[in-house]
């Protein structure tokens, strides 16, 4: 009797470990890390269906908020500048025709990416600077998050902070 309990003991206590060595043992996901570049070239190649297709529908959240040194910044031409405005035209659509639009290249160079997934769901969160031409206009921390699809990753929501530069005022 007591070596059929300790075996069901054993048996449970494997089956509660194995979850977390499976997410353990990838501790990085190559997957998601392919939709970041993705997101990341789409924008320096001006490719607007391929940067859509990242998201699972081009109407997803897309929420920013002035840093308190960016609001400080935007106050200067503004003096009634809110730190965080919901926008409902501020869509992936809109980002991206804005930068297909602009005479200057664009691009996100992003950094310290951080990745929490179970295979189906994930939170990623990078360090970004956004540049028109070569110069800064914004930087910050962006989040988004992401469902595994049956085409692969896609953006479900994604927010940022922004701190604007005084390069700004000149775009």
């Amino acid at each position: 009797m007591i070596v059929k309990l300790a075996a069901v003991l054993i048996f449970l206590s494997a089956a509660l470990v194995a979850p977390s060595r499976s997410r353990a043992a990838e501790p990085d996901n190559p997957d998601i890390r392919a939709l970041i570049e993705s997101f990341r070239t789409a924008i320096i190649e001006r490719d607007k269906p391929r940067f859509l297709n990242l998201f699972v529908s081009t109407a997803v959240p897309w929420q920013g908020v002035l840093t308190d040194d960016g609001l400080a910044e935007l106050r200067r031409r503004d003096p009634k500048a809110a730190k965080v405005v919901y926008d409902g035209k501020s869509t992936p659509t809109a980002f991206i025709e804005s930068v297909v639009r602009s005479k200057k290249s664009s691009e996100e160079k992003i950094s310290n990416i951080k990745i929490d997934s179970d295979g189906d769901v994930a939170t990623v969160a990078f360090d970004y600077s956004y540049l028109s031409g070569d110069r800064p206009v914004n930087s910050g921390k962006e989040c988004w998050l992401v469902v595994r699809s049956g085409v692969g990753w896609k953006i479900t929501t994604l927010a940022f902070s922004a701190n604007l530069t005084k390069e700004a005022d000149k775009h």
